[in-house]
């Protein structure tokens, strides 16, 4: 296959992976609701300090268990996005460049670099991917 043709293939898979980055961001929304109202209940329920039990201290091990579902959900929904130097495509490495820079550089890409570029967002895309569902799937 020439070039050209696995380039348009690449940039098809990276529309796909990119295409799963909201269904993960969904499903983190959901999670986040269900934790922030068993919170609220959780803190309706609680007594006063004047009622103040030790047994109560129970309740430890909800709000625990809750905060660890946070903590889950806040590493899904901010993962590392180091990567991609020097890309052409990813949008961090683009930002460093002035716009002349950018075009210039872009304009003079080969194809065979074009596609290693395309492969390698792919491939980063999916490790982030990896991560968002990993920590939703923890949860």
């Amino acid at each position: 296959m020439d070039h050209k043709h696995l380039s348009e293939i690449a940039a098809s898979e990276l529309d796909r992976v990119l295409g799963f980055f909201p269904r993960a961001d969904a499903k983190a929304s959901v999670l986040l609701a269900i934790d922030t109202g068993m919170l609220a209940i959780l803190a309706s329920n609680f007594p006063s300090s004047s009622s103040f039990d030790y047994w109560l201290l129970i309740n430890v091990i909800p709000v625990l268990s809750i905060g660890i579902s946070l903590w889950h959900l806040y590493m899904g929904a901010f993962p590392s996005l180091e990567g991609g130097r020097g890309s052409l495509i990813y949008f961090r490495e683009i930002s460093k460049r002035t716009e002349d820079r950018y075009r210039e550089e872009f304009t003079e890409l080969s194809e065979e670099a074009y596609l290693k570029d395309i492969l390698g967002q792919v491939w980063r895309n999916s490790e982030i991917l990896k991560t968002k569902f990993d920590h939703i799937r923890n949860l």
